[in-house]
């Protein structure tokens, strides 16, 4: 291990995790390129295998960082294990934003539409990614530290209030009966397609609040702080929390519920 790692990390890393991590990440996107390809799903569905390979990165760096650190290095690696998740949170918009559109329902609030929902909650994610990646980048500079702790703070709470406000839009939609998911080749009817797409975008995004709330509190205890510096803590609630999400996408995979559109006119 380098001897200035701990300098950086305020303490001594796992050897070995960060290898498996990244190792986990790669299998993962392949799983589910395979099956996007196998399903011919639409293209945005790719947005997960970005976020995989974009994890996959962060821990490649991390595991250089262990042994060969520099402050270039250790700001990568924090960005990348900090910002990709906020794709997840994206993936999760566009499936319920598509649900809607495929319904064809006419929507009695403004919250319900379509566009409304791909549109608003997308540019939300995009404001507290660049809120994030922003503050992420100004912790580097020694005088600009806790200006850009409490930017990268107000990004997370802002994830965290459009995520329930995400949240309270996709169960009223799961329990209106109009809106409806298109039926894959192992689902016995439209109810019980619904139920198992709208139910991994339960389960993901529970898992990313978690997530969310731990990166927050991690961010207002500071760099050094006791959760920063548990690095247990950081497999725990980090790594497992958004591998678990990538094992619902990967079991209960919903690409069949959303073809590409030359699929479509084919079922037509």
């Amino acid at each position: 291990m380098g001897e200035k790692a701990i300098d950086y990390f305020t303490y001594t890393p796992v050897q070995g995790a960060p290898e498996a991590a990244a190792a986990i990440f790669v299998i993962v996107a392949a799983i589910i390129v395979w099956q996007i390809r196998r399903a011919r799903a639409a293209r945005w569905m790719y947005i997960l295998v970005g976020t995989a390979l974009a994890e996959t990165i962060g821990y490649i760096v991390r595991t250089v960082c262990i042994n060969h650190i520099s402050l270039g290095l250790f700001i990568c690696m924090m960005l990348f294990l900090l910002l990709p998740p906020n794709a997840l949170a994206l993936f999760n918009y566009k499936v319920v934003g598509e649900i809607a559109r495929q319904s064809n329902v006419r929507a009695r609030r403004f919250f319900l539409k379509p566009k409304f929902i791909t549109w608003f909650f997308f540019a939300s994610d995009v404001f507290s990614f660049m809120l994030q990646s922003t503050g992420g980048s100004m912790m580097s500079q020694h005088d600009m530290e806790v200006t850009g702790k409490w930017i990268c703070v107000v990004g997370l709470a802002i994830q965290l209030g459009f995520l329930a406000a995400f949240v309270v839009v996709a169960i009223m939609i799961d329990r209106d009966p109009h809106y409806i998911v298109l039926c894959g080749p192992n689902d016995a009817s439209e109810v019980r397609a619904k139920r198992r797409v709208m139910s991994t975008i339960h389960a993901t995004t529970a898992l990313l609040y978690v997530r969310s709330i731990y990166r927050l509190i991690e961010m207002i205890d500071g760099y050094g702080g006791k959760i920063y510096s548990a690095e247990w803590a950081f497999y725990v609630f980090d790594f497992a929390a958004i591998l678990l999400m990538f094992i619902v996408y990967i079991v209960f995979f919903i690409g069949h519920n959303f073809p590409r559109k030359s699929m479509r006119m084919e079922q037509i």
